[in-house]
């Protein structure tokens, strides 16, 4: 057996054609793009490479962003004015802060203070608290999960009657998914670093969604035969084989996991390519709201 392959390139090409041609009908009907106002605090290598990336796939798909960046000490206040700054932009319809920052800057109030009708992460506190209530529908869902679930739909599988384990539960990953995988009538578990034999629950999943950020974590021996395997982990580790001496792996085991798995992502180019791909959906999705009511 030979596990289907989920390329999230492919995918998220497909979805941003739609976008753009979606983005062009705005800009033609209004007069101005789709915009998304970026925050960046600090000088962290992989949060500038980040912001660089989802700058470039707006411009891909025709949307209009904009960036503020702040230094690595910048306070609190400065930080709440550049998201002030953004709120009462008319051509910004979308606001990301890049997480993390800086350990003096309270994150839950930055992500508080951004309009609930930009909040185009879905970090909010509203949109999260809505995202847990049952019979509530978020206005925005986080980009990192919401790519999981149409990954999981593009490999055929209807989550409803599964059973789906989360491997991690941080707030921007593993809480989120396994709140829309039980949204969707899965039976879901949570496994973090606190979970004693985390593989004895891994065994039993027909869903997996590993989101823990430890390379090839995940053994093949713990895997049910025909899982669908959702790899969130972007984990880079030396192999002086490899052209530049590394190599980016994921959270499972993916040579041993491809000849048991029903389906797993490719890493790199799964999951990644759709979190930014559910950004810029969820920026044209604003934009709609906020010029069109």
């Amino acid at each position: 057996m030979t596990a289907q392959l989920i390329d999230g390139n492919v995918v998220a090409r497909r979805l941003q054609d739609d976008i753009q041609q979606q983005a062009a009908a705005f800009e033609e009907k209004h007069g101005y793009p789709p915009g998304l106002g970026v925050i960046l605090v600090g000088a962290d290598p992989a949060s500038q490479m980040y912001v660089r990336m989802k700058r470039r796939a707006c411009k891909r798909v025709g949307l209009h962003s904009a960036a503020i960046e702040l230094p690595e000490d910048a306070t609190q206040e400065e930080v709440l004015a550049a998201v002030q700054q953004f709120n009462e932009d008319s051509k910004i319809h979308g606001i990301l802060v890049q997480l993390p920052m800086p350990d003096q800057i309270d994150e839950e109030a930055v992500l508080s203070a951004v309009s609930l009708d930009k909040d185009v992460d879905g970090f909010h506190p509203v949109n999260i608290g809505a995202l847990a209530m049952k019979g509530r529908t978020p206005t925005f869902t986080p980009a990192t999960p919401t790519g999981c679930m149409v990954l999981i739909e593009e490999a055929g599988i209807d989550p409803s009657g599964k059973q789906a384990v989360v491997l991690g539960r941080s707030n921007i990953v593993g809480l989120p998914v396994a709140l829309m995988l039980n949204e969707a009538n899965a039976t879901v578990t949570i496994c973090h670093s606190r979970t004693p034999d985390a593989s004895s629950y891994i065994r039993e999943a027909d869903i997996l969604v590993a989101a823990i950020g430890k390379p090839n974590y995940v053994k093949a021996n713990w895997l049910k035969p025909g899982v669908v395997i959702i790899d969130v982990g972007t984990n880079k580790v030396d192999d002086p084989s490899a052209e530049k001496g590394y190599q980016w792996v994921g959270d499972v085991d993916f040579e041993g996991a491809k000849d048991i798995a029903g389906a797993i992502t490719i890493v790199p180019g799964g999951v990644g390519p759709m979190t930014i791909t559910m950004l810029l959906s969820n920026t044209l999705k604003a934009a709609h709201r906020l010029a069109e009511g």
